[in-house]
């Protein structure tokens, strides 16, 4: 097969001489750190597409898009979401009503926001069907003031499916024999693990007509509509102009408020991350350098003897970048097929290394969620490896140029 020159004696010269076994550790070295760069970008990246996509796909399934809440209880909200769903961005619509408190068990005292629901409605804008642990949404029917909680408010209180809780809401009953909290006895009727501790410790769900009976409303009034959008990002300005179409009776919120600061803060962090990350790989990469001066140093005479045989400076300087984006690209290769697999298995290599040492390395008290997710994307893969073979091919136009500089008589001097 035909190779030209330069081509021949680059990748000849990347296997360093047996005289020369310093050259060749340098060259692996470089290799090697390449490499590792390369996995650590692909790994962290993927790691921070995991929080991005479990942010989005989990926290936010599980809180609201948008709400449009009335200044007064809604009657008929069967015909305010009949109009709510004109609105083209909106996928699904559901009833809600919010209380908050607190959950009391046998002295154990957790606080909790507690959402009423319409089970069949909830299903169309919640994903809390796919986390539960025991129990079922269906079980929240109307009278049977049941309650549906976290996994991690469940462990707090001491309870389990079929016991009985209090919930103490806070207000106060006047009665001739003073103020009294006004409490109500809930059955457990079921258990949810979604894996964000924000959710998993403080929500509960029941029916809305309970909670409409301890509001002292009518059994069909509601707090407001919850809003399921076909693009998240759309919901802000989506619910306003829905808000705004409605009338000044009624105002809309959004999950930016409650959660766009997080998400933000992770798109930022991966961005920033990521450019600290390629400085890595460019370190790595500009190691190159040092390979090739020292290669050229070594083959100063092998330089002058092409020189005299007729090599012109262009093919010097060829053979030179042909050696160091040999090396670039075969660190690169290594280390992508490297980072992929780290990224594809990191996950199940976290939870194992918890499992055998008892240590949780996120905790839901202080993270959104309580593992580490990974979710690996060609265009990132593409991108590093990209920037790692432009680095190293940057990395080699010095030293060969400086190889196409040596004048022979100089080199053969001494030989």
């Amino acid at each position: 097969m035909f190779r030209p020159l330069f081509v021949f004696i680059g990748t000849r010269y990347t296997r360093a001489k047996r005289r020369n076994h310093f050259v060749s550790f340098i060259s692996l070295t470089s290799m090697i750190g390449l490499a590792l760069g390369v996995v650590v970008m692909i790994v962290v990246l993927s790691v921070m597409n995991g929080f991005d996509h479990e942010m989005r796909t989990r926290v936010l399934g599980m809180v609201p898009h948008a709400t449009i809440v009335g200044d007064q209880p809604i009657t008929d909200w069967q015909s305010l979401a009949a109009k709510v769903q004109q609105n083209p961005k909106v996928e699904a619509v559901a009833p809600f009503t919010q209380m908050q408190g607190l959950l009391t068990h046998d002295g154990n005292v957790q606080k909790v926001l507690l959402n009423a629901i319409d089970p069949v409605q909830e299903r169309k804008v919640s994903i809390i069907d796919h986390f539960m642990l025991e129990g079922q949404l269906d079980s929240l029917t109307p009278g049977s003031f049941g309650i549906i909680i976290g996994d991690k408010a469940a462990k707090a209180l001491g309870v389990g499916v079929g016991d009985k809780l209090t919930f103490v809401a806070p207000e106060v009953s006047v009665t001739p024999a003073g103020m009294f909290p006004r409490m109500k006895r809930f059955t457990v009727q079921g258990i949810f693990h979604v894996g964000a501790g924000e959710i998993d410790g403080y929500l509960g769900l029941t029916n809305l007509q309970d909670l409409a009976r301890m509001q002292r409303w009518k059994p069909d009034q509601v707090q407001g509509l919850r809003l399921k959008f076909g693009d998240l990002f759309e919901a802000p300005r989506g619910a306003w102009e829905i808000a705004q179409h409605l009338g000044d009776s009624y105002y809309a919120r959004d999950w930016t408020r409650t959660h766009g600061n997080l998400y933000q803060a992770i798109r930022m962090e991966k961005a920033m991350i990521g450019l600290l990350l390629l400085l890595i790989v460019a370190v790595a990469a500009f190691n190159i350098i040092s390979t090739l001066v020292m290669v050229v140093n070594d083959k100063k005479g092998d330089i002058a003897i092409l020189r005299t045989l007729g090599a012109t400076p262009g093919t010097i300087m060829a053979i030179f970048m042909v050696q160091g984006t040999v090396i670039g690209v075969v660190g690169t290769a290594i280390g992508a097929v490297v980072g992929i697999l780290a990224a594809l298995n990191v996950s199940a290599a976290i939870s194992a290394l918890e499992g055998l040492i008892g240590h949780k390395f996120l905790n839901a008290d202080v993270y959104f969620i309580d593992y580490l997710p990974s979710q690996l994307q060609v265009q990132d893969v593409l991108m590093v490896c990209g920037a790692a073979l432009v680095l190293s091919f940057l990395a080699t136009l010095y030293p060969a140029w400086r190889a196409a500089r040596t004048q022979p008589a100089q080199a053969l001097r001494y030989e």
